[in-house]
């Protein structure tokens, strides 16, 4: 079965959006359990990590990630569809 490559690469990125927005938020809400949480997440010590959210930041994170993703998830798709065997007609 193939794989539509554009409508998996805008599913990915509309879903990454939404991730990214629930992250913010909660490093906007509790930005000293998110540095740490993110600190044990990447093996460093916490005692000087400090996160928070800016409005440019956000934004520019949203469309970079959303981006990335969608063309990620359009890349694997198209790869995928190209290794399928050759279907005889």
């Amino acid at each position: 079965m193939k794989l539509k490559a554009s409508s998996l690469g805008l599913a990915v990125g509309i879903g990454s959006a939404i991730l990214w927005v629930i992250c913010s938020l909660v490093v906007a809400v509790a930005p000293g359990s998110a540095g740490s949480l993110t600190a044990q997440l990447f093996h460093v010590a916490s005692g000087n990590a400090q996160v928070g959210v800016t409005w440019s930041g956000f934004l520019v994170g949203l469309c970079f990630w959303s981006i990335a993703a969608g063309i990620f998830a359009w890349l694997c798709a198209a790869l995928y569809n190209r290794m399928l065997p050759r279907m005889e007609s």
